[in-house]
């Protein structure tokens, strides 16, 4: 099947717990599966909020080849800078134009050329964006010049407005795939104009937790209502994300599967 490229999307890292099971699991899955292509999104990666450069390096070396991120791209300044320099690391294309970095990049994987485009919601989310259809809209047009193979991460909070991203975009992109919420959805499927879908991967860290976070303190603060550290979890690690099969020459998705490995 020379003519399928595989790309493996991977939800929200949280935290040392996050990169430790990306650590240990991606390198020989990424072999098992014959994975072509793979876009991490690594906004919760230190210390459950943000990115800094050293892991930006530490993800790359797991075996990512786009990091994507969201609302939470700019809470570690030493960011910044790699953001204004390496085009793998995105921040949403709908952030303010002045904003650093960019939010949208094409790779060349062997005589492959891969676009992604990372996009953030507005629905329930900080008021600091433009519309994501419209800045979806550029962004795809662009990459469409080059490509057929194009990678979108929604990372946005309201099912309701991912869904309706994946419609606009259908037969335009190969993959809408949505983060933010660290809950995997069960709904992955093609769309009738060929775009593989799923409103989230799920997130990439502990699940004996209450979506990364230490459960004991996020029911305190329920319960209380009192101020609580959110501290970043640590048991049952498992990295989950979404595998699909794309067709080469026409960029249409052929399959999607969703994936949740536990670290042994």
């Amino acid at each position: 099947m020379t003519d399928v490229f595989r790309v493996l999307a991977i939800g929200d890292v949280v935290g040392k717990a996050g990169r430790s099971a990306l650590q240990e699991i991606l390198p020989e899955f990424r072999k098992k599966r014959l994975i072509d292509f793979c876009v991490i999104n690594g906004e919760n990666s230190a210390g459950g909020s943000g990115l800094t450069e050293t892991l930006v390096e530490e993800i790359l070396k797991a075996g990512a080849d786009v990091i994507t991120s969201g609302d939470h791209i700019f809470k570690r300044k030493e960011i910044i800078a790699r953001l204004d320099t390496d085009p793998r690391v995105l921040r949403p294309a709908n952030m303010p134009g002045r904003a650093a970095g960019r939010g949208f990049g094409l790779f060349a994987i062997g005589d492959v050329m891969v676009g992604v485009v990372n996009l953030l919601g507005r629905t329930f989310m900080p008021p600091i964006t433009n519309c994501p259809f419209d800045a979806a809209e550029l962004a795809v047009s662009e990459l469409r010049k080059h490509t057929r193979i194009i990678i979108v991460d929604f990372h946005a909070e309201a099912t309701s407005e991912k869904v309706a991203m994946g419609w606009y975009l259908d037969g335009r992109v190969s993959l809408v795939f949505g983060t933010h919420t660290h809950i995997q959805t069960a709904d992955e499927r093609i769309l009738p104009a060929g775009t593989a879908y799923i409103t989230d991967v799920g997130m990439t860290g502990p699940y004996d937790s209450v979506i990364g976070r230490k459960k004991e303190k996020i029911l305190a603060h329920l319960l209380t209502g009192m101020p609580t550290p959110f501290d970043v979890a640590n048991g049952d690690l498992r990295l989950c994300g979404a595998i699909v099969e794309i067709d080469k020459h026409t960029g249409g998705a052929l399959t999607i599967e969703r994936v949740q490995e536990r670290l042994k």
